[in-house]
């Protein structure tokens, strides 16, 4: 008689240990305020976004200052772009203009202008400037560095 009464106690343990085990080894009820029950949680880190690396393209060359003739010269320049015809040239450095840019234009030997977008003695501070460029304008991403010849 007494199997009787402990078989219904034994079948209904079971089922309790039963459906604690599908849920992933815990029981239904929420334990998470219990003192007793730390739940380990693995922090979320988000991935910074890496600079980017792409090679630098550097180029060296006589140029002059086309703008300003009294400008100061560099032996580093940030060039973000390059024409044939100065007009096109002049053209460009006003739209880096309304995009915040302090452009200035060179010329090389070969008729060439080039619109740079900073200038610098120093080719690590150059280097930096390109890279946060192209971080920051996608299109923009082939900015290059110019070497004066003297």
């Amino acid at each position: 008689m007494q199997i009787v009464k402990i078989l219904p106690l034994a079948v209904i343990s079971i089922f309790i240990v039963s459906c604690a085990s599908l849920n992933g080894g815990s029981s239904s009820f929420d334990d998470s305020d219990s003192p007793y029950v730390k739940e380990e949680t693995t922090p979320v880190v988000k991935e910074q976004p890496k600079p980017k690396t792409e090679k630098i393209v550097v180029k060296e060359e006589k140029v002059t200052v086309v703008d300003d003739k009294s400008a100061e010269t560099f032996k580093y320049y940030v060039i973000i772009g390059s024409f044939r015809v100065l007009e096109n040239a002049q053209n460009y450095k006003k739209q880096l203009i309304e995009e915040g840019f302090l452009p200035v234009l060179l010329e090389n030997e070969n008729g060439l202008y080039r619109v740079s977008v900073s200038a610098y003695n120093e080719e690590d501070a150059a280097r930096y400037k390109i890279g946060s460029i192209r971080n920051k304008y996608e299109k923009y991403n082939d900015v290059w560095l110019l070497i004066r010849k003297v």
